[in-house]
């Protein structure tokens, strides 16, 4: 199947071409014929499998059926960066100009956002908290609004984002098209939706939670004190060409960071204490590849669309399982492989073992004595249980050489 037999204008078809989309993937054969019939929209499918283009792709072309002043569409994102590439994809597929778009987002200047809102803009991306300041300013009139989209509106969930949603979708008109779609959607958040929807049709192309198969899972058991020692000579034996790094905290990032770039490693980090143009400029260094090494909180786990991240690194284990899932979909994306490590400390293994149950995957545990790694046995299936980490307590902490060797 091709774009044309989805019923998209040749105009559309012939922009997805010349951005080399030579077939639409599961997610938008299912979702796009929906959109464009106008009907609400459950969406759930793996990351880096196409969702945004999915429903931009069927917006542009309602929108450009029928010329209308006004703000028409509405597309709420849980972080900066998601909210940031929803607009650069709007952009690219966007064959015709005059459709103008604004992103609302925090971090940067309110008189400019409201300046480009006076002038006049079809399509608003921005995030909850954000727009409800351009809401009590007076500055934005979402009366007009034919389209919402909810996308990861289970992040939003997570982040506290609900009350402001709610405050959103009062102001819309109840005649709408609502849209949600997600990469994971917890049974909550799918009953929240289905209040403020009519009848949406459910398109789930792969298992909830699921991680990407295009990515190589493995976890290396490790003694707290070793675990830098750890990073750092996977960073530096390994040939990884471009490497995300996730922490746990945006103190834990700015430590991490200083390390690696004080070991000669060209390194950034993006964290929400870093202001809008900081965060900005490490993106963009790290997908010209100036950056090889990019240490990210999770604010950047859904925000970030770089095709060529080889690796990404899960220095500190994520409490929230799903937050896993979207870390590693940062590689293996747009049909590319890509490998994830996560660094797993005994009193991280708890967590390890929700992820598992939420992926439904047993993930390969690499053993590196050198790094305080013990004797252990892959695991065979999702309930195998790891074996104690007795003889982790008193690693060295300095960096040595190894070979690693898999679990057997």
């Amino acid at each position: 199947m091709n774009f044309a037999e989805l019923g998209l204008q040749p105009a559309l078809v012939r922009v997805c071409e010349s951005l080399e989309y030579t077939e639409p993937t599961p997610i938008q054969r299912q979702a796009i014929p929906v959109v464009l019939t106008g009907s609400d929209l459950i969406g759930c499918a793996e990351t880096g499998t196409g969702k945004t283009a999915a429903f931009l792709l069927p917006i542009i072309q309602r929108l450009s059926e029928r010329a209308r002043p006004g703000v028409r569409v509405l597309v709420l994102a849980p972080t900066r960066e998601l909210a940031m590439q929803i607009e650069a994809s709007y952009r690219s597929l966007s064959p015709k100009k005059n459709m103008r778009a604004v992103t609302l987002i925090g971090g940067a200047g309110m008189s400019r956002q409201t300046e480009a809102l006076k002038r006049g803009v079809t399509l608003v991306i921005a995030t909850p908290g954000r727009l409800l300041d351009h809401m009590e300013r007076g500055a934005i009139d979402l009366s007009l609004i034919e389209t919402l989209v909810l996308d990861e509106a289970d992040r939003m969930l997570d982040m506290g984002f609900w009350p402001a949603i709610q405050r959103v979708l009062r102001a819309l008109p109840f005649n709408r098209q609502t849209l949600l779609f997600s990469a994971t959607m917890s049974p909550e958040i799918e009953k929240l939706a289905r209040q403020h929807m009519r009848e949406p049709k459910l398109v789930e192309v792969s298992q909830r939670g699921k991680a990407a198969v295009t990515v190589e899972q493995s976890a290396y058991p490790v003694a707290i004190e070793s675990k830098t020692a750890l990073l750092l000579d996977l960073l530096e034996r390994e040939r990884f060409e471009r490497v995300l790094v996730f922490t746990r905290t945006r103190r834990g990032a700015e430590r991490l960071s200083h390390i690696l770039e004080a070991r000669a490693h060209k390194v950034n980090r993006i964290h929400a204490d870093r202001t809008q143009p900081q965060r900005e400029a490490a993106l963009r260094g790290f997908k010209d590849g100036r950056t090889r090494v990019l240490v990210a909180t999770d604010i950047a786990a859904r925000g970030i669309d770089v095709d060529a991240v080889s690796h990404v690194i899960n220095y500190d284990v994520p409490s929230a399982p799903e937050d896993y899932v979207h870390r590693i979909g940062r590689t293996g994306r747009a049909g590319n492989t890509g490998r994830a490590i996560t660094l797993v400390t005994p009193v991280e293994e708890l967590n390890m073992r929700a992820i598992e149950r939420l992926t439904g995957q047993t993930i390969e545990r690499v053993t590196l004595p050198a790094f305080g790694g013990v004797e252990a046995k892959a695991a065979t299936s999702s309930t195998a249980k790891p074996k104690p980490f007795a003889h982790m307590r008193g690693a060295g902490s300095g960096r040595r050489s190894f070979r690693p060797r898999r679990a057997r």
